[in-house]
């Protein structure tokens, strides 16, 4: 019968490797070396042939699907762009289209889901957050160029605090100069 939860150190008898210890435990597998080989195999947690001579408790519990998915996300989380959780819409904006419409009555206007376009200047301003990051961070900026960009930056936030409309929290909006909305 298997035994899924092996530690290091257990004793087994294999059908056709005869005596060994576990010298390591994986997710999927046993590593466990056999004395008659002198060689280490690895045998799945799962395999039914193996008897259990001595049994050591496993030190750490094996590593499942589930947290690798979770070191992945984490991982992802802080090595990408995104900053964090994404601002709500304004409530009074769901469903609602942003329409450009020309001045000439002979041209089309343009309809675009106002959730879109927010996703967008929300985008927009997570990579402001990592251009300002990068600026900051980087090794052979002087710190007046870091002044200088730094004061390019904030002028944009200034010139983007036309949507702030667009945002369910205030603390979600853009600020300009001085932090002054």
């Amino acid at each position: 019968m298997a035994d899924n939860n092996l530690g290091i150190g257990s004793r087994i008898q294999h059908p056709k490797y005869g005596r060994g210890v576990v010298v390591d435990v994986e997710p999927e597998f046993y590593n466990i070396w056999f004395k008659d080989e002198d060689a280490a195999r690895s045998i799945a947690r799962s395999f039914e042939g193996m008897e259990v001579l001595a049994k050591t408790h496993s030190d750490a519990a094996p590593i499942t699907l589930h947290d690798i998915k979770q070191a992945i996300t984490e991982l992802i989380d802080e090595r990408s762009d995104w900053q964090g959780i994404v601002p709500a819409l304004a409530a009074k904006w769901n469903n609602g289209t942003l329409i450009l419409k020309p001045y000439d009555p002979s041209l089309q206007s343009k309809e675009i889901p106002v959730e879109t376009f927010f996703h967008k200047i929300v985008m927009l301003r997570d990579r402001l957050r990592v251009m300002e990051q990068k600026i900051n961070a980087h090794p052979k900026f002087t710190d007046e160029d870091k002044v200088e960009l730094q004061q390019y930056i904030t002028r944009i936030y200034g010139s983007l605090t036309t949507f702030n409309l667009l945002f369910k929290e205030t603390d979600e909006q853009f600020k300009g100069t001085g932090g002054e909305k």
